[in-house]
């Protein structure tokens, strides 16, 4: 049986150079990036870094094109529980007192078109 195309999935190029785009913005407001691609047999964090003591897991979404949905929509119910769970098992090697969860929304590489959201995903 073949594999079924998901519809907002990007060549993973583009989805590694989205990922480098948001890292190199969210160093240039003044985060430390820890880890990038931490995977865990929940899922994947793309991005790990410090603002100050507090751990910021930021999930970078590319949707280029809307028909499917904003970048941010695509952070569905299912995909958030299992950033949550990849966060509990990197905290439980890497403990830290204060953490969040950010996105980075991207709707275009060339030029690079962020929208950074602070407190994207609560528990």
């Amino acid at each position: 049986m073949g594999k079924v195309p998901v519809p907002d999935s990007m060549p993973q190029t583009e989805g590694r150079r989205a990922e480098a785009l948001a890292g190199d913005f969210l160093q240039r407001q003044g985060l430390a990036l820890v880890e990038k691609n931490w995977h865990s047999r929940f899922g994947e964090l793309d991005l790990v870094l410090l603002e100050g003591e507090t751990i910021v897991f930021v999930e970078v979404r590319l949707r280029t094109n809307s028909r499917f949905g904003s970048p941010g929509e695509s952070i569905h119910g299912r995909k958030r529980s299992r950033l949550l769970a990849a966060a509990r098992q990197y905290l439980a090697r890497h403990p830290r007192a204060i953490c969040r969860f950010d996105a980075v929304l991207l709707r275009s590489l060339d030029p690079p078109d962020f929208e950074w959201i602070r407190d994207a995903i609560t528990e």
